[in-house]
């Protein structure tokens, strides 16, 4: 049980910084991100600045990693197995990469833009989650 709470503990600390982190940045506004992404009109630079900021921190957090036998709340690791880039991949990156630049938001910031605009970002939300349950509906991949 005190593992439990210990893993809970984490979790939530961790979602609150990266949400933090997301509105602070200005990742949850879709305005700007529109922005960023319009390298051919009016760009704005400043997500180029976040997205060099972070990588910082994450190169220490993986040299940290490397370094550990175990997590810090956990029994081990739970890397993902690498996959070959397929078709799949493809058409779900431009999926996603399409929604970006229509709504100004992906999942991570459009969760935490519910606690700063709740009214655009729910919307998202909503069918974001239609989205993943058409994705289901899917057949798996071989």
């Amino acid at each position: 049980m005190e593992r439990m709470m210990r893993q809970a503990i984490v979790a939530l600390a961790s979602g609150v910084l990266f949400g933090m982190g997301l509105a602070l940045s200005g990742m949850t506004d879709p305005v700007r991100v529109r922005a960023f992404l319009d390298v051919t009109g009016a760009w704005d630079p400043t997500l180029a600045f976040v997205m060099w900021g972070a990588l910082l921190p994450m190169g220490f957090a993986w040299m940290i990693v490397r370094r550990r036998t175990r997590p810090v709340v956990a029994e081990a690791f739970h890397l993902p197995a690498t996959s070959p880039i397929d078709a799949r991949l493809i058409s779900g990156a431009a999926l996603f990469g399409t929604g970006w630049g229509l709504a100004g938001l992906c999942p991570g910031p459009a969760l935490a833009a519910l606690a700063i605009a709740p009214g655009p970002a729910l919307v998202f939300v909503l069918f974001m989650m239609i989205g993943f349950g058409l994705f289901r509906l899917l057949p798996t991949a071989r």
